[in-house]
């Protein structure tokens, strides 16, 4: 219905995803979930052993795909030294500070980041806390079970049904591993043939239970500042308990929405100048709700 490029894009050009990578992750989980290669009720070291060690001992998959597990992990985008932080370095995306204290051990890859989260703060599945490493988790139990690399798994799975325009693509870490909570590239078409894709109910290609169930989260007050009513299912955010709208939201302000109810997709790609903006995100979503009505 309407399309707009600025900064010279143009249809063909590919942009980060951010976050909006962990919605296509977590509905090529569901396929394989589908499949009955993965039960989300058993538990994560039940597909990586090596995870005994770290915090998420006891936790389940589902856990993990609603970001209720224990795991202590930092989110602090502007704290390079938070554990998101080192995430930055360990997938290549940013060179250790030059500055940084040399006693400092930097993870060299994602894989080894994750085994070296060995703490809780809180008993499974007691409260959602946005934390991006549990995407990554999710993509090595993926990787495990196909004996496949996540963008060949993506590929197969979901991109080469979606009737995709162009070839995607993910930034890889230094062992090869492709960032399933950020690192995926697509044009702004595509990410809309994807929103379009859930619109439909999965289309076929993602399980229209699993679909469902996504559109059903646990919603409190408070949720968040942007998304007061909102929740978090299956690596989607849930806009509010009514509309049950879902959204893939990343950083620097991408964004996919999906309303069955207007039976509208919206994608926005945008380049903030900060990482997250309450503002901004309040402004778009009102900007969504005039455009639907």
């Amino acid at each position: 219905a309407y399309e707009r490029y600025f900064n010279g894009m143009d249809e063909r050009t590919l942009h980060l995803s951010q976050s909006m990578a962990k919605s296509v992750t977590g509905s090529v989980f569901g396929i394989l979930v589908g499949r009955g290669l993965i039960d989300p009720a058993r538990l994560v070291t039940d597909y990586l052993p090596e995870l005994g060690v770290t915090g998420w001992t006891g936790a389940s998959v589902q856990h993990v795909l609603d970001m209720t597990s224990g795991v202590r992990f930092s989110e602090e985008y502007t704290d390079r030294y938070s554990d998101i932080g080192q995430v930055d370095v360990a997938t290549g995306w940013k060179p250790v500070p030059l500055d940084s204290d040399p006693a400092f051990r930097w993870p060299s890859h994602m894989f080894e980041l994750i085994l070296g989260l060995k703490d809780t703060i809180r008993p499974h599945g007691a409260q959602f806390e946005y934390r991006s490493i549990e995407t990554d988790v999710l993509a090595f139990i993926m990787e495990r079970v196909t004996g496949k690399r996540l963008p060949q798994v993506v590929s197969e799975e979901l991109w080469q049904k979606l009737g995709a325009d162009e070839s995607a693509c993910f930034t890889v870490d230094s062992a090869g591993y492709a960032v399933a909570d950020g690192g995926f590239n697509a044009t702004l078409r595509d990410y809309g043939r994807f929103g379009q894709l859930i619109l439909d109910n999965g289309g076929g290609v993602v399980p229209a239970g699993w679909v469902e169930a996504t559109r059903n989260g646990r919603h409190g007050p408070d949720f968040s500042p942007s998304l007061p009513e909102g929740s978090y299912r299956n690596q989607f955010w849930i806009e509010d308990p009514r509309s049950r709208a879902l959204m893939c939201r990343g950083v620097f302000g991408q964004m996919i929405h999906i309303d069955w109810n207007t039976g509208m997709v919206v994608v926005k790609l945008s380049t903030w100048p900060d990482f997250a903006n309450g503002a901004y995100s309040i402004a778009t979503l009102k900007a969504v709700h005039a455009i639907a009505t």
